[in-house]
């Protein structure tokens, strides 16, 4: 969470008054976090949830605390805006003898670096690969990947997530698709992303080419459909993932399949979103498999910092806080393979990446001042790392 100044906590204040006297008594709390917890991929023999770090900000280094939870499939996680819950989606086929995946909630003890189950609901999809909350901690989000769905739920206090408030089924296969057969087949929700006020939720959608748009109602997690109901990319792009610029003016999308970074202008009166750039994440030569995965802002709103897949690279740029654009910094080894998950530490010092199918987590170097990232990392090893968060 980004520094408030006085002007920004007013503005906020006119928003939702309750929205910013939290953001203003929890700003800078996230600099002093010394925890990261990470989500894998879990199999027989190999990872079995998730498991804690101790960071040091430092030096950059990562001391193993252990398996801080058994989680099946733990694949993406969120923590609330006080770190005291943390939230997983379990990327499973069935639960609860049903074909859906789910959504786990859990206490986080920071002096143990345990979590404890509270509770485990059904996310009405299968394939459960993104969750999220809201800025108050009231809400939570989960995007149905294989199942072709989102949901919405009910944070209460001490942490437990209710059943489903609202969920939206997107079309079924043969149902209307994008032009990659193999990868649109049908629709692919990806990534459930929370507006800045807390007003919308947006829900990228790799398989159907578009941004679907909610009205978001966080006193209850209910959602209706925005109008205009959807922003929609170009043919076969796949969007993947989004991150909001701290200014709220702007949002980044990044295209899996055609591996470009699309920045948009937010309209958060309307609920609209408009193309302003697309940027590639490889060099214009390059013609092997490549897949967008990842995007991070700094708070300052100055850099982003980007990862794609298979040409397995990690992405500088520096940011135009007046248009949002985006102006390539550098391109560098992302330290492995399959880059998945990216993320700045508190301190923003140093930038991390959960490589996929090298089983380690990398460490790099950040200059604050330039926005370069050094050429060498520092690795540390676990099974199919999948999410990185702090608490």
């Amino acid at each position: 969470m980004r520094e408030l100044n006085r002007r920004e906590f007013l503005r906020l204040a006119a928003i939702a008054p309750g929205a910013a006297q939290s953001l203003w008594s929890r700003s800078g709390q996230e600099a002093k976090r010394r925890l990261l917890f990470v989500g894998t991929q879990t199999g027989p023999g190999g990872s079995q949830g998730i498991y804690a770090y101790h960071w040091d900000p430092a030096s950059g280094d990562l001391q193993a605390a252990g398996l801080a939870a058994e989680s099946d499939n733990p694949t993406f996680l969120a923590v609330d805006p006080d770190a005291k819950y943390l939230f997983a989606a379990n990327e499973i086929a069935g639960f609860e003898a049903k074909a859906s995946g789910a959504v786990s909630a859990f206490a986080i003890d920071h002096g143990a670096a345990r979590l404890r189950a509270i509770n485990k609901v059904l996310a009405l999809g299968t394939g459960t690969c993104h969750v999220a909350a809201d800025h108050l901690g009231r809400t939570a989000f989960c995007a149905n990947y294989s199942g072709g769905s989102a949901s919405s739920f009910v944070i209460d206090y001490d942490g437990q997530i209710s059943d489903a408030v609202s969920h939206f089924q997107y079309r079924f296969e043969n149902q209307g698709h994008g032009p990659n057969t193999e990868r649109q087949e049908a629709a692919h929700a990806h990534r459930v992303t929370v507006s800045p006020d807390d007003r919308y939720l947006l829900v990228n959608d790799l398989g159907l080419d578009c941004i679907h748009i909610y009205h978001l109602d966080d006193r209850n997690a209910k959602l209706t459909a925005n109008a205009p109901a959807q922003w929609s990319a170009t043919p076969g792009s796949g969007p993947r993932a989004l991150r909001f610029h701290p200014n709220g003016r702007f949002a980044y999308c990044v295209h899996e399949l055609v591996s470009q970074v699309e920045v948009l202008e937010w309209d958060r009166e309307k609920g609209t979103l408009e193309s302003v750039q697309k940027v590639s994440l490889i060099p214009d030569d390059y013609r092997g498999t490549t897949r967008g995965a990842d995007i991070v802002v700094t708070r300052d709103g100055h850099f982003a910092y980007a990862a794609n897949r298979d040409y397995d690279c990690l992405v500088s740029f520096v940011v135009d806080a007046k248009d949002g654009k985006l102006t390539l910094l550098g391109r560098g080894s992302c330290g492995g393979k399959i880059p998945r998950h990216l993320a700045l530490d508190p301190t923003e010092r140093w930038v991390l990446v959960a490589n996929e199918q090298s089983d380690w987590i990398s460490v790099f170097a950040r200059d604050g001042k330039t926005g370069k990232v050094a050429e060498m990392g520092k690795s540390f090893p676990i099974l199919k790392p999948q999410c990185l968060v702090f608490a």
